[in-house]
C-alpha cells in the first residue's frame, strides 16, 4: 500500500467495504465510469471536497487516502496497526443518533443479533484475543450505532445499553494497546449512552473505563476523584439494594480508584479503597462476572498485588501472588490471569529477579499471548529483562522477545 496511487487506494478500501463500483458510484452521486477512471488513475482526484466525501463513504480517515498507509504487522497475532486504528476512529466519530434525529433512521440490525455479537465481543476480550477484536470492532461499532439510532420505544433502552457496552469494549482494548486518546473517547461515549439507557450500573462500569483511560493518560488524580464519587453514589445501603450486580460494579469502582491512588503514591487511600472492595467481595461471596466485571475475592487480590506494584513494592506483590488459591486463580478468564502475571513480572523486576520476571511473561504468554505480546507495558518489562540478563537470555525468553519485536 505504501507506493499505491490514490485511485488504487480508493479501490482497495472500496473492496474492504465490499462495495461494487456501481454501489460506490451511486452513494457518491457519480457514474460507474467516473469511479473506474479514478481507480485506474485515468482521472485525477484533485478536489478536497470530493476526497472527504469518498473518505466518509468508505468510513476511513482521509489521511489514509492521502498519506502512506502504515506497514502492517507480520506476526501472527497482528495486535493492531494504524489501519485498524483509523477504522475504529472513523466508527467512533459517527453521529448516527443525531442524524436520525433530523432524518429517517437507518435500518437497524435485529437486537437479538446485536446481543449475540456484543456477548461474543466481551468473551473475545476476556480471553485476550485483541487482534481478533480490533478487526471486528469497526463493524460492531457501526451496527450498534445503527441500532441505537433506529429503535424507538421499549427497544431504545436495550439498543442504547448494547451500544454502551460496545463503547466499553472498545475503550478497554484500545487502552491495553496504547491508544489512550481513543480509549478515553470510547469510554466517554459509553457514559453518555448509559444515561439514555437509564442504567446507573452501566454508567458505573463506564466510569471505570473513563478513569482507566485517564490514568493511562497521566491524569490519575481526577480518575481517583471520579471513581470515588460514583462509587459513593452506587454504594449498597439506604435506597440502594445489595444485589450481585450492584456489589460487582461498586467493587470495581473501588478497585479502579485504588489503582489510581497507587499511581499517585497515596498508599493510605489505596488501603481504604481495597478494604471497601473487600467488604463488597465478601458480601458477593465468590468470583462472578456481573456486568462483565470479573469482580470477586480473587480479582480483589489481583488488584491488591497490582496496586503494590504501582507503589513500587514488588515484594508485597509477589507475596500476594504466592498465596493465591490455585483453583480460584485458574478459574478466572485468561485475560485476568495473564494481566496479573504481567503485574507480577513487573514486581519481580522491581526486586531485581529478572529470571522470575521472564518466567511470569512466559506463563502469561501461554495463557493469552496478546496480553504479553501486544501491550506496551509488557514490552517495557521484556526490555528490562533482556538488559539485565547476564549473557544470552534463555532460548524461551529470546524467542518470546523476538515475537514481541523487543531487543536489548
Amino acid at each position: 500500500m505504501d507506493e499505491l496511487p490514490i485511485g488504487r487506494r480508493v479501490a482497495y478500501w472500496r473492496g474492504r467495504r465490499k462495495m461494487s463500483q456501481q454501489i460506490f458510484a451511486d452513494r457518491l452521486g457519480k457514474s460507474k465510469s467516473w469511479v473506474d477512471k479514478v481507480e485506474r488513475g485515468v482521472r485525477r482526484l484533485d478536489k478536497f471536497s470530493v476526497l472527504y466525501e469518498i473518505a466518509d463513504i468508505l468510513q476511513v480517515d482521509v489521511q489514509l487516502l492521502l498519506g502512506k498507509d502504515p506497514e502492517r504487522r507480520t506476526d501472527a497475532l497482528n495486535c493492531i496497526d494504524q489501519i485498524e486504528v483509523q477504522e475504529i476512529r472513523a466508527a467512533l466519530e459517527r453521529y448516527d443518533s443525531m442524524s436520525a434525529y433530523f432524518d429517517a433512521a437507518p435500518y437497524p440490525p435485529p437486537l437479538a443479533d446485536m446481543r449475540k455479537a456484543v456477548n461474543h465481543a466481551w468473551l473475545t476480550y476476556q480471553y485476550g484475543r485483541y487482534g481478533m477484536l480490533t478487526r471486528a470492532l469497526p463493524k460492531l461499532l457501526r451496527d450498534a450505532q445503527a441500532a441505537d439510532a433506529g429503535y424507538r420505544g421499549d427497544q431504545a433502552c436495550e439498543a442504547a445499553h448494547l451500544l454502551g457496552q460496545v463503547y466499553q469494549i472498545a475503550s478497554s482494548v484500545l487502552r491495553k494497546l496504547g491508544e489512550c486518546d481513543l480509549a478515553w473517547l470510547a469510554a466517554d461515549r459509553s457514559m453518555a449512552v448509559a444515561q439514555r439507557a437509564d442504567d446507573q450500573l452501566l454508567a458505573g462500569v463506564a466510569t471505570t473505563r473513563v478513569c482507566n483511560a485517564l490514568v493511562a493518560m497521566g491524569r490519575a488524580r481526577p480518575a481517583l476523584e471520579l471513581n470515588v464519587t460514583i462509587a459513593n453514589r452506587l454504594a449498597p445501603g439506604g435506597s440502594n439494594d445489595a444485589s450481585p450486580d450492584r456489589l460487582s460494579v461498586y467493587g470495581m469502582l473501588l478497585l479502579q480508584g485504588a489503582m489510581a491512588a497507587a499511581r499517585i503514591g497515596d498508599s493510605a487511600t489505596v488501603d481504604d479503597l481495597l478494604n471497601g472492595a473487600h467488604e463488597a467481595a465478601t458480601l458477593l461471596g465468590s468470583d462472578q462476572n456481573h456486568y462483565w466485571t470479573s469482580f470477586g475475592p480473587t480479582n480483589l487480590e489481583l488488584h491488591r498485588a497490582a496496586a503494590a506494584v504501582e507503589l513500587g513494592d514488588g515484594g508485597r506483590a509477589v507475596e500476594i501472588h504466592q498465596r493465591l488459591p490455585e483453583p480460584a486463580f485458574n478459574a478466572l478468564l485468561p485475560e485476568r490471569r495473564a494481566h496479573h502475571l504481567l503485574d507480577i513480572a513487573r514486581g519481580f523486576a522491581q526486586l531485581g529477579d529478572v529470571a522470575n520476571a521472564g518466567e511470569m511473561l512466559l506463563r502469561g504468554d501461554r495463557l493469552a499471548p496478546s496480553e504479553i505480546r501486544c501491550r506496551p507495558i509488557a514490552h517495557e518489562v521484556m526490555s528490562d529483562v533482556l538488559r539485565r540478563t547476564r549473557g544470552a537470555p534463555p532460548p524461551p525468553i529470546a524467542e518470546l522477545a523476538g515475537h514481541m519485536g523487543v531487543g536489548v
